[in-house]
């Protein structure tokens, strides 16, 4: 008996007792483990702020008014004046000055000579320090914050979720979802850490709070 035959015999005799037409969905499974791992009245943007400074990501704080400035000030530290920008990105966040901005379809060698790319995000989860992407408007597909070697990503504080659970609820799984924790990193066997190999080496994020009822 091969081992494929051995695995299928047991699965077939587990489910003996199944009656026929029964679905998954038909049999009630208690759902009660613990959604998230906040404090009752944890302030949930600054626990997420932290959470991904602990990464090595550089994170900043302001409102809609003064986001062009926030995004000048994070290229400007950076050097970054060649940005690749992703379909659906609001234009009027863009900051007026000597920034050349690249928008999609950008192949992989353009994408390559890129001093790094800007984003929106789809939601954040604060225990975790972790941004996602949906390659929703604004954000892009995959590959335009693989390669370059600078991300840029702008989140609101409204689409920060406490935990893994809340953050599910708000995304659609039919869609490409990317977990940003912190800038590429790596180790090898000695535990040497190497930055940037399977993405960008530098990660900025910028929360913006609700001073405002524009949303970016």
């Amino acid at each position: 008996m091969s081992s494929r035959e051995a695995i299928l015999g047991r699965v077939r005799a587990a489910l003996t007792d199944v009656p026929l037409g029964e679905r998954p969905d038909d049999v009630p499974v208690p759902r009660d483990y613990r959604e998230t791992h906040t404090e009752p009245g944890e302030d949930t943007v600054a626990l997420f702020a932290e959470r991904v400074a602990d990464y090595r990501a550089a994170v900043s704080r302001t409102d809609r008014a003064g986001l062009r400035d926030a995004i000048a000030a994070a290229l400007s530290l950076r050097g970054a004046t060649r940005l690749a920008l992703p379909d659906g990105f609001p234009g009027e966040l863009l900051p007026p000055g000597d920034w050349e901005w690249h928008p999609e379809p950008l192949d992989v060698p353009a994408l390559d000579t890129m001093d790094g790319a800007i984003t929106l995000a789809s939601a954040g989860i604060a225990v975790t320090g972790t941004i996602i992407l949906d390659a929703g408007a604004g954000q892009g597909r995959r590959a335009l914050t693989l390669i370059p070697d600078y991300h840029l990503c702008i989140i609101r504080a409204e689409q920060i979720a406490d935990d893994v659970p809340g953050a599910l609820a708000r995304l659609d799984p039919r869609m490409p979802l990317t977990f940003i924790s912190g800038p590429s990193a790596t180790s090898d066997i000695e535990l040497d850490r190497v930055e940037g190999v399977h993405g960008p080496r530098t990660l900025d994020v910028i929360v913006v709070d609700p001073a405002s009822s524009e949303q970016p």
